[in-house]
């Protein structure tokens, strides 16, 4: 079974459809949401902001249990998980209680508040899935921000001349999305791989991935690999996980 984490907009309501047909295996796959408690938390300060004393209420009690969560944060998965059964799941029960009661109340009248209590209610299975597993976090606010960087360059990314040169921008963010997921800084990451990139072997390009970067560079020397032109003095090859090799061929 695997766990995806989404908020609740409609267009991810496919991924956790059961299948039509079951895998050339037999076992079709199983996909559960884990709801993001950003998106709830969110809706709250939207009520808060309509000035509504139930809005504060709601935005204080998510407020802790994000703070509860933050005391443990780093912990290794089992005790994390073993943390928030004991300590997180009274304060999650309570909310629910709280919601789906005050929910009641609100639920014939339009406005922010209806729609932060419905929102917390209806994604009550998805937000308390937390409690099942150590390795899942409260929130996807690390997706939301990656996406951002997506949707506000999307306007210029539109005319990028031809469907070449649109794969080509794609392989370009790949290669910085990966660069910051291996720690790397992407400006100075691809300002080294344009400096070496004329005088490395094609069939050792696997060295230069941002995996690999770090143990490549310090087989470099520094003051060469500082210049913006000159002698490179190439390294011996890189020894790599032999299925990564045949990957790469």
């Amino acid at each position: 079974m695997g766990r995806a984490r989404a908020d609740a907009k409609s267009v991810y309501d496919v991924l956790f459809r059961e299948p039509d047909k079951p895998a050339d295996d037999g076992e079709a796959e199983v996909r559960v949401e884990v709801g993001c408690w950003s998106h709830s938390r969110r809706k709250f300060w939207e009520a808060v902001c309509a000035k509504t004393e139930v809005g504060r209420e709601g935005l204080a009690r998510i407020g802790r249990m994000f703070a509860l969560e933050d005391s443990w944060r780093g912990q290794p998965p089992d005790v994390i998980l073993a943390r928030r059964r004991q300590h997180l799941r009274p304060h999650m029960d309570a909310f629910f209680a709280w919601a789906e009661g005050e929910y009641e109340r609100v639920r014939d009248q339009r406005g922010l508040l209806r729609s932060a209590l419905g929102y917390a209610v209806r994604q009550k299975d998805a937000l308390t899935r937390v409690l099942e597993d150590g390795r899942l976090i409260l929130e996807n606010n690390k997706s939301e921000r990656a996406l951002r960087r997506i949707a506000v360059g999307r306007r210029g990314w539109l005319f990028v001349g031809s469907d070449t040169h649109g794969e080509a921008a794609g392989h370009i963010f790949s290669l910085i999305a990966t660069a910051r997921l291996h720690g790397l800084d992407p400006g100075g990451y691809l300002r080294e791989l344009f400096r070496v990139l004329a005088h490395w072997r094609r069939e050792r390009y696997l060295e230069l991935w941002p995996k690999y970067w770090a143990q490549t560079r310090a087989r470099l020397d520094a003051a060469e690999l500082a210049a913006e032109v000159g002698r490179l003095t190439i390294p011996p090859p890189l020894t790599l996980p032999a299925a990564e090799q045949v990957a790469a061929d």
